[in-house]
């Protein structure tokens, strides 16, 4: 499968950094890579950057963002950590943007939409982690999932409402990334990132989660190293690195072409210790008595404050000016718009929110 060379620049006019960049892709790129110049666009058409491809502005766009910021104070596993080690949503965020720029990087991909979509990845991920998130489809709506809030906040919520204008590719991704318990790869094709570098992601994630929360259960007493399954530690590997390792090369190794397209795929032992230590952490972290627990008040103080603040407009709107939020589309309602502000901030300040609503303030 070859590319198309385009329309060479008059030789009067010299091309630009971001257009010799295109070129290097075009030249150099795997052929089953996504070219920054094919992009399917934006939805608001923009002039091009002189210096920066598409996807690049994506990128840059997505880190200095409010709801990147907002993601050092929210949960990856365990609540408000006091420990300076343990991870956060942006350093698990950050963990999945290194994974997925090597692969990309390996296999001749898009190293700069993959770390796009990665950095976007969890930008709408409530706070208190998955707790936050099964609180609002409990009294919102069961349709309530942090990637489609993810879009969300590129689309609505950012930039004062204006949103950040990101590529087809990079919202696709962002949406597509989710896996859940299920399945590394659906089944269903149109729940498949369209781009191969989507599908790098989604392996990234589960990569990084798999491996840095088995390191924080460690550090935290949940669980001890020797109750990893013998067979995760012989085919992956004692240690954080060994394991990242073994997942990436066997990735790597194992993706190959049919049917003119890339598959990316693992072998089965390395796909089948993967599953074990899913399950292993399913049972014996996220559901243990410890997180358990921990969520259980989270979502406590997560439903009080929605309703609270459903009945409440003026501190609302207090709220909303304190976060940047309020513009929103038209006809939104007042449910929704909370459940935004409510899936939008961090731990700390639910926490903090929470003591000032409905804890006394002891007198001095």
């Amino acid at each position: 499968m070859g590319r198309s060379q385009g329309l060479k620049k008059p030789l009067n006019k010299p091309m630009s950094i971001r257009e010799e960049t295109e070129a290097w892709e075009r030249e150099y790129m795997s052929p089953y890579a996504c070219l920054s110049s094919e992009s399917r666009g934006r939805a608001n058409h923009e002039a091009s950057c002189p210096i920066r491809t598409e996807f690049q502005k994506d990128r840059d766009r997505i880190v200095y963002c409010n709801a990147f910021r907002r993601l050092k104070h929210k949960t990856q596993v365990f609540l408000s950590p006091l420990g300076d080690h343990y991870r956060t949503r942006l350093t698990h965020t950050l963990e999945v943007s290194e994974i997925a720029r090597t692969i990309a990087r390996a296999l001749r991909l898009n190293e700069d939409l993959a770390e796009a979509i990665s950095l976007g990845h969890d930008l709408g991920h409530t706070p208190f982690g998955h707790g936050g998130e099964v609180v609002l489809k409990e009294i919102y709506s069961e349709t309530f999932s942090h990637p489609e809030q993810s879009v969300r906040v590129v689309e609505v919520l950012e930039n004062k409402g204006q949103g950040l204008n990101l590529t087809f590719e990079v919202r696709d991704g962002m949406l597509k990334h989710s896996k859940g318990y299920g399945s590394v790869l659906p089944q269903e094709p149109d729940e498949l990132p369209v781009t191969v570098e989507g599908i790098v992601v989604r392996f990234a994630d589960i990569m990084a989660y798999l491996n840095h929360d088995l390191d924080d259960a460690i550090r935290s007493s949940v669980i001890h190293e020797e109750q990893i399954p013998k067979r995760c530690v012989e085919v992956l590997g004692r240690y954080h690195s060994e394991r990242v390792r073994t997942m990436v090369n066997d990735l790597v190794m194992s993706t190959h072409i049919e049917d003119g397209e890339m598959r990316l795929g693992m072998s089965q032992p390395v796909y089948e210790a993967m599953a074990i230590l899913r399950e292993f952490l399913y049972d014996n972290v996220y559901r243990s008595d410890q997180v358990h627990g921990e969520f259980v008040k989270a979502k406590k103080i997560l439903s009080e404050l929605y309703y609270y603040l459903l009945k409440n407009q003026e501190a609302f709107e207090q709220e909303l000016r304190k976060m940047e939020m309020g513009v929103f589309p038209a006809n939104t309602t007042r449910e929704r718009m909370v459940c935004d502000f409510v899936a939008s901030i961090t731990d700390r300040y639910a926490l903090n929110l929470y003591e000032e609503i409905f804890l006394p303030t002891p007198l001095v």
